[in-house]
């Protein structure tokens, strides 16, 4: 199959479940091109994103000038010397009469560049509702061809609902092909705000539980230090703040504690602010991004990993997040929340404890109670590896996302067929 993959900023350290699926696809001997709309910071990226030369296999928007008379002039310009390559497609994304403020602001003309000459798709895969929704018009306009899946994974089925109302997906419920869910909770939203239930099912992030070896862990010494850790990106809806004034409690009882947060964000000045207001700047680390093979020799360390995820005022909810799966794969107890869709991911006082958003005081009793118990963080460790390999296995899900891309492709060929059978209720099987 060809396959194009559409995505926002690329690479995106923070994203390795997208890379997961792109090179699953390519392993299994499918073409795969990325569309990304702007380039991310490569400095630190996924081993895989050079194993796998996917740069290469990426193309960019150009980039648009905030200034409208310098975006113009350089919109004129790209006519100009793309004009022969697809004229129809330029001049149809001009059309502001159609598509509004996304014609009239040279945004959609911007969007179609990359895709004048090569634009013939089995899949075309949007990994955000946001992006699907631009999709659709490339589809429209004849920009690009191919049936259409999107991937709801967090704050476009959330917070840019919040946003811009239970509408918003309309046009692309109606038009789009198929849909997955991160989990059973975007599910839900998906299908309450108008998606055909029979059209969207959940299709998980995996990890490759190869990579994150699984180890005993043993209570430290008496005088050794008790490890901590945390991945994420420092944003609100990760609930950082929770998780350093709840450490900050634990350390007035065990001052033995080193709280390692990794990660980047732009709430880091605050929060280095209140772990300088807790006076706990020796105890509590904010060590920036760290490529994978780092967050590996840091989770195999420690002894705890915490995930003090929150929904923020505007609305935005996480799925059962990735470095969750990847500390639980380890064999890490973990501390999370009642949030999203971490309870499908999490078995409270299994694989570790679930407790209530934003309730520093439970979540520092949690950690209390583990440092207290070191006996049950092998049981829960072993618990959280089996529950990970069971349900988020990179191999077993991209088996399966290949499965739902040849069945959305061959849809149209499988209805007919069912229909010259005499079966009038044809959908796609085995989904």
């Amino acid at each position: 199959m060809k396959i194009a993959v559409v995505v926002g900023y690329f690479p995106v350290l923070s994203e390795t479940f997208i890379v997961n699926q792109i090179i699953g696809a390519i392993d299994r001997g499918h073409r795969v091109d990325i569309y990304a709309y702007q380039p991310a910071n490569t400095t630190k990226v996924h081993p895989n994103i050079k194993n796998y030369q996917l740069l290469n296999r990426t193309v960019y928007q150009p980039h648009i000038p905030l200034n409208y008379f310098l975006r113009l002039l350089k919109a004129i310009k790209l006519l100009i010397t793309n004009f022969r390559k697809n004229p129809l497609v330029l001049l149809r994304s001009l059309n502001f009469f159609k598509y509004g403020r996304w014609a009239a602001s040279l945004r959609l003309f911007y969007s179609v560049i990359p895709l004048l000459e090569s634009n013939s798709y089995d899949i075309i895969h949007c990994q955000f509702g946001t992006f699907a929704r631009e999709a659709i018009i490339w589809r429209d306009i004849g920009a690009i061809k191919g049936k259409l899946i999107t991937s709801f994974r967090g704050y476009d089925i959330t917070w840019f609902v919040h946003e811009y109302g239970e509408h918003i997906y309309d046009e692309l419920f109606k038009k789009g092909d198929f849909f997955l869910a991160n989990c059973q909770y975007f599910q839900k939203k998906a299908i309450q705000i108008g998606c055909d239930r029979q059209k969207i099912v959940v299709h998980a992030s995996g990890i490759d539980c190869s990579q994150f070896k699984f180890k005993f862990r043993l209570a430290p010494g008496e005088n050794d230090k008790i490890y901590l850790a945390t991945t994420c990106r420092l944003i609100e809806k990760k609930g950082i703040e929770y998780s350093i004034r709840a450490v900050a409690e634990v350390i007035k009882i065990y001052p033995n504690i080193e709280y390692n947060i990794i990660g980047d964000g732009h709430l880091k000045t605050e929060l280095q602010q209140l772990i300088k207001h807790l006076n706990v700047g020796d105890k509590i680390n904010l060590l920036g991004w760290r490529n994978q093979t780092e967050i590996i020799e840091i989770l195999d360390k420690s002894h705890i990993f915490i995930a003090p995820n929150v929904t923020t005022h505007d609305g935005n909810i996480d799925a059962p997040i990735n470095t969750l799966k990847e500390a639980m794969a380890m064999g890490l107890p973990v501390i999370s929340t009642l949030h999203g869709g971490i309870p499908e991911l999490v078995e409270d006082r299994i694989s570790g404890f679930i407790v209530p958003e934003r309730d520093v005081a439970a979540m520092a009793e949690k950690i209390i109670y583990l440092i207290k118990h070191p006996e049950i963080w092998t049981k829960m460790g072993k618990a959280g590896r089996a529950y990970v390999e069971a349900n988020y296995n990179i191999n077993k899900l991209n088996d399966e996302l290949i499965q739902i891309y040849q069945q959305v492709s061959n849809k149209k060929a499988e209805v007919e067929r069912q229909r010259a059978e005499g079966n009038s209720h044809a959908k796609i099987g085995g989904i």
